[in-house]
């Protein structure tokens, strides 16, 4: 004798178990956002989290299970043709190329046009704008704050008094503040901008914000 109760249960959780199936593939398609991986022992310590505008040193390495999700969004922008620039330009481009991050790229020619080359980069809503170099630290001061719901990340310098949507990561020769604070050889040496630091930082300050630890400074020893 047919139970149909039980039937009827089984064919309720096979319905359920098709929707779940679907609405986690839908999920992953439309890219989540959420990072792959998690970060490693000794990026910071959890039971003392920075504060906003805080420093963590993370040990190397930490940060490498940690990769962005499909679908990932970034734009690019830059300034200048210097070696620095190149050199963070270039891992940018890597990193995007082997995590197979959709990148977009704005190149601003004159510094008359930062700002308008920082608005542009947020019209574009990515997940995530990068700053290379130094050059647009003093036109980020004055834009990011406005808009909070955008992420940026600068590598090779630093925000005077960053928000809570602008992370930086940077290291002993690339730690430039902008015009508001004379650069000496330890905040700024162009022979300290090579690809391994570049990549480094990249990686480092990429898994930081996909872990929600934003509007922090990342020193690499």
């Amino acid at each position: 004798m047919l139970n149909l109760d039980r039937i009827e249960s089984l064919f309720r959780l096979r319905r359920a178990a098709a929707l779940a199936a679907t609405t986690a593939l839908a999920f992953v398609l439309s890219g989540s956002g959420r990072p792959i991986g998690t970060l490693g022992p000794g990026f910071f310590d959890p039971a003392k989290p920075p504060p906003p505008e805080g420093m963590i040193r993370p040990m190397p390495g930490s940060w490498d299970a940690v990769h962005p999700p499909r679908g990932y969004r970034v734009v690019l922008l830059t300034a200048g043709d210097d070696h620095p620039t190149t050199t963070l330009v270039t891992a940018v481009k890597q990193w995007a190329d082997a995590e197979h991050v959709r990148l977009e790229t704005i190149a601003v020619p004159v510094p008359r046009l930062f700002v308008d080359g920082i608005v542009e980069a947020i019209d574009l809503r990515p997940d995530l704008v990068i700053c290379a170099g130094n050059a647009l630290v003093d036109a980020l001061a004055l834009v990011t704050a406005s808009h909070l719901d955008q992420r940026f990340l600068v590598v090779g310098a630093q925000l005077p008094e960053p928000t809570v949507n602008v992370t930086a990561a940077i290291w002993r020769g690339a730690s430039s503040r902008g015009r508001e604070v004379v650069d000496t050889a330890a905040s700024f040496d162009p022979l300290a901008f090579t690809h391994e630091r570049a990549s480094a930082a990249i990686r480092a300050g990429v898994a930081s914000v996909l872990h929600d630890l934003t509007g922090i400074v990342i020193w690499l020893d």
